[in-house]
């Protein structure tokens, strides 16, 4: 039973190394390669992991002359691996003691054969436990959070994350956060990979589904652990993170909902949402969240054609 990791850098830093380091240390000789795939980064991340020696696995490091977005960096690493399983791992992540030989062990057993993805516990530098499994969007969840009346004490169950449940028990999902996904690699060839129409966001959401589809079940695991800082890299780009999250939405609902549903949510994401986020946005962050806000809807505004033309073309 062999593991690939695979982590797609984009100026992560110091926290890049980090994770490798602790993947050598709680490896117990289930990994036989980490695959880095660097989108074009301008900082010294790679450089830290370059002096890290005495690695017990193969390192291969794809070096991208441009950010082509986190699906497709996933296919390029996955393309070079050869393991049973495969481990998309965030580079703001640390592995513990168990963390990867717990779900190995799961996904190994007979009764667990129709398991496809596994995620498990990821807690923060508070020890706090994150709400790191999701439903999969409707077109009134999706709604409800344009509109943000999702906020409202009676429409709290209309959110893609599952903030009512505590995550401290194991159970079958819809999906696990993408920042410690462990996928069989066979499901993951036959489906295609991530879609790589999703630049960033969505990607794991629409390769959970595409996996339901197929037959097979993601699982949650509340008995293995593993740190996981947050935000990442996307917390130095405000506008650009709120701009993909917006158009990978728009990709999933023209993949994924009837045409009716895909437009309706196109209107109230192009008409009606830039007023409420940038109402929130106010009052939350001040006028320079607004700024970031509007920022992004022109940014959404003028990749509409692009957005339509790529949804209409898989």
């Amino acid at each position: 039973m062999t593991c690939s990791f695979i982590l797609v850098n984009w100026n992560a830093g110091s926290q890049l190394a980090e994770a490798v380091t602790s993947i050598a240390q709680h490896h117990h000789n289930f990994v036989s390669s980490v695959i880095l795939v660097d989108n074009a980064s301008v900082d010294d991340s790679l450089a830290h992991v370059e002096v890290l020696t005495g690695l017990p696995f193969q390192l291969h490091i794809i070096r991208n002359t441009e950010n082509r977005g986190f699906g497709a960096a996933c296919n390029q690493g996955a393309a070079l691996a050869n393991s049973e399983f495969l481990l998309f791992l965030n580079p703001d992540t640390r592995l513990f003691e168990h963390s990867l030989s717990v779900p190995l062990t799961f996904m190994q057993r007979p009764e667990n054969v129709h398991v496809g993805i596994v995620g498990i516990q990821l807690s923060d530098e508070h020890n706090h436990i994150a709400r790191s499994c999701a439903r999969f969007p409707s077109l009134g969840i999706f709604l409800a959070q344009a509109l943000g009346v999702n906020r409202l004490p009676w429409l709290r169950h209309l959110t893609q994350f599952m903030a009512e449940w505590s995550h401290d028990t194991t159970q079958q999902v819809d999906q696990v956060m993408g920042a410690f996904f462990l996928i069989r690699r066979s499901l993951f060839e036959s489906l295609g990979g991530f879609d790589e129409r999703f630049f960033v966001y969505f990607e794991e959401v629409d390769l959970s589904l595409r996996t339901r589809q197929a037959g097979w079940h993601s699982v949650y695991l509340a008995d293995a652990q593993a740190f996981h800082a947050g935000g990442g890299t996307s917390r130095q780009v405000k506008a650009h993170r709120l701009f993909y999250s917006l158009r990978s939405r728009l990709l999933y609902g023209f993949k994924h909902f009837t045409r009716w549903q895909a437009w309706a949510l196109l209107v109230v994401t192009l008409v009606l949402e830039p007023v409420s986020r940038s109402v929130f946005s106010l009052l939350r962050g001040g006028v320079q969240d607004v700024r970031n806000t509007l920022k992004a809807y022109g940014m959404l505004y003028r990749d509409l054609p692009g957005i339509l033309k790529k949804a209409r073309h898989p």
